[in-house]
């Protein structure tokens, strides 16, 4: 082979032209289908489960009691929306953060003002609730708000609401001193049926008080009016005062777990919602007459104040004008002696026609109440203590006005720290006390040792005497009853003798007597056959013969 016949050295003229065909496409193998298919069937499951996918929404309770992820539900009105996922500790480990899937046809329910509790077995003031729970288990339930904002961060309540957002009704605020046996789920009555109950309360802020939220049902709202009273009916109101003994109770269970009572005394327009009130202790003192601001006033009593107990009633001609505030003793500096300083509150407005026209005479609407008070002092008002209670020994005040001469009306004392003073009279167990000590007294100036003496002696002298008389006079007693016996027994004998000559004069006498009788029978038969012979006298035509009964003696 020469060189010119190498591989590597030939004419690229000699090559041929390169021809260019294009390929024409067929249809695809069926075999694609399948990964095609699936990855559809992939997609339309992710939408499916990113359509379907449930709100998660983070609820934090105190604890964890009875809950399970994945087995505890989250219910409303019975129907389950939404399952627990997982439970974990907050970061501050005070507390539980339970995270519940909501199913999104119920997003409507994660909204800003809803609330969730965990139901349990539960016993108080509202009843038994959660039995159910014993065999299906615990489950979280909600009350749905009204708002229309959207929220998935909850704090869990401890104890469900008594009042849902549901219910349809009126809420009431209550003002009280303290909170007494009242909670959460209290009962509400009215004329002792159930109407509603305590939803909510709270210390105020100044710590000198509490508030109340009660709710009244529909249509029972309507009864409460602008003048409507409400008062705590908890327990059993028992009381033994100076007005006796009382017994006031709403129900078993208002004795149980307390109760609130309401009643209007007139009737009026609904009131309207958050309407506040104040709450009562008790029905007497809610339905009593408007009282107006009070009035403090002093007494000072010479005599022992004991009985009388904060809160006794100072009366005003049998109304309740106030009670006592505070009791105390103090030293009287004239006298000498210690007297009872009683401080009481008293309520002019609770005279009623009697306070305007007070009111008027003192000078109009200038006046205060207090100028209304002092005006009945000028008038000669005077306090005194009387018995309430003959078993307890309770005293109360009785205001009055004395009888004193024209002029002799001492002017109203008012003290340094503005109170008026009311001058004060004994009382009538004390006057009654000073009168059993005067009679004590003068029967201790009676000389009872003397007249024992002469006593014992008059009754010696007359034992003497009375031993003398049996020693003289019982034997002449006795033979002058001997012969008495002798003496009738001898007249016995002269008259029941058969010839005894008392007898024959006796029964000689009886004949004679009955002559007599016959004579007169005669002589009635003759004037009634000849009537005027009481006037001529008897003719001797006149006689007739006389009947054989007519035969003389």
């Amino acid at each position: 082979m020469s060189a010119s016949d190498s591989p590597t050295d030939f004419d690229s003229t000699h090559l041929p032209t390169p021809e260019i065909r294009r390929h024409r496409r067929g249809i695809p193998s069926l075999v694609w289908l399948v990964p095609i298919v699936a990855a559809l069937i992939g997609i339309a499951l992710v939408i499916r489960a990113v359509l379907s996918a449930g709100i998660m929404l983070e609820i934090t309770f105190k604890s964890a009691e009875g809950l399970k992820a994945g087995q505890t539900e989250l219910r409303y009105k019975d129907v389950v929306v939404g399952m627990v996922r997982s439970i974990a500790l907050s970061e501050d480990l005070q507390s539980v953060i339970v995270s519940v899937e909501l199913d999104r046809h119920a997003s409507r329910l994660a909204v800003e003002d809803s609330r969730f509790w965990v139901v349990r077995p539960r016993i108080d003031t509202g009843g038994i609730s959660g039995l159910g729970t014993l065999v299906s288990g615990v489950y979280i339930a909600v009350d749905v708000g009204k708002s229309a904002q959207p929220r998935t961060e909850f704090t869990g309540l401890e104890t469900a609401p008594a009042v849902t957002n549901d219910s349809v009704g009126t809420s009431f605020v209550l003002r009280s001193a303290s909170l007494g046996s009242l909670g959460v789920g209290s009962p509400v009555y009215f004329r002792r049926i159930q109407v509603g109950r305590v939803g909510a309360y709270q210390l105020n802020e100044d710590g000198r008080g509490v508030t109340l939220q009660v709710f009244v049902d529909a249509p029972y709202d309507r009864f409460v009016t602008a003048d409507t009273r409400f008062w705590n009916a908890s327990g059993v109101d028992l009381s033994l005062g100076a007005s006796g003994l009382r017994v006031n109770t709403e129900s078993l269970a208002a004795v149980l777990a307390g109760g609130v009572a309401f009643e209007s005394p007139r009737d009026g327009d609904p009131a309207p919602g958050g309407t506040e009130y104040w709450l009562h202790d008790d029905r007497t003192s809610a339905l009593a007459p408007p009282s107006g601001r009070p009035v403090r006033v002093r007494m000072r009593f010479a005599e022992s104040i004991r009985g009388l107990a904060i809160g006794a009633p100072v009366d005003f001609h049998g109304v309740e004008f106030g009670t006592v505030e505070s009791l105390e003793l103090e030293y009287d500096a004239d006298g000498r002696t210690l007297v009872g300083n009683v401080v009481a509150r008293l309520f002019p407005k609770r005279l009623g026609r009697g306070y305007d026209s007070l009111r008027a005479a003192a000078g109009g609407g200038e006046r205060s109440d207090a100028d209304v008070l002092a005006a009945l002092v000028g008038d000669g008002l005077q306090a005194q203590l009387r018995s309430g209670n003959l078993l307890t020994g309770q005293l109360y005040v009785e205001l009055d006005f004395a009888r004193r001469p024209p002029g002799k009306v001492p002017a109203p004392i008012v003290t340094a720290d503005g109170m008026i003073e009311i001058p004060t009279a004994r009382g009538s167990l004390a006057q009654l006390q000073d009168q059993i000590a005067s009679i004590v007294e003068q029967l201790g100036k009676v000389p009872f040792e003397d007249l024992g003496n002469n006593l014992r002696d008059a009754i010696a002298s007359a034992d003497a005497l009375l031993t003398r008389l049996e020693g003289e006079l019982a034997p002449e007693a006795t033979r002058l009853l001997t012969e008495a016996q002798r003496a009738i027994a001898h007249a016995n004998r002269a008259l029941l003798a058969d010839d005894s000559g008392l007898q024959q004069d006796l029964r000689q006498s009886l004949q004679e007597v009955e002559r007599a009788g016959r004579s007169l029978r005669g002589l009635a038969d003759y004037l009634q056959r000849h009537p005027d012979a009481l006037i001529r006298g008897r003719r001797s035509s006149d006689e007739e013969p006389r009947s054989a009964t007519e035969e003389q003696p």
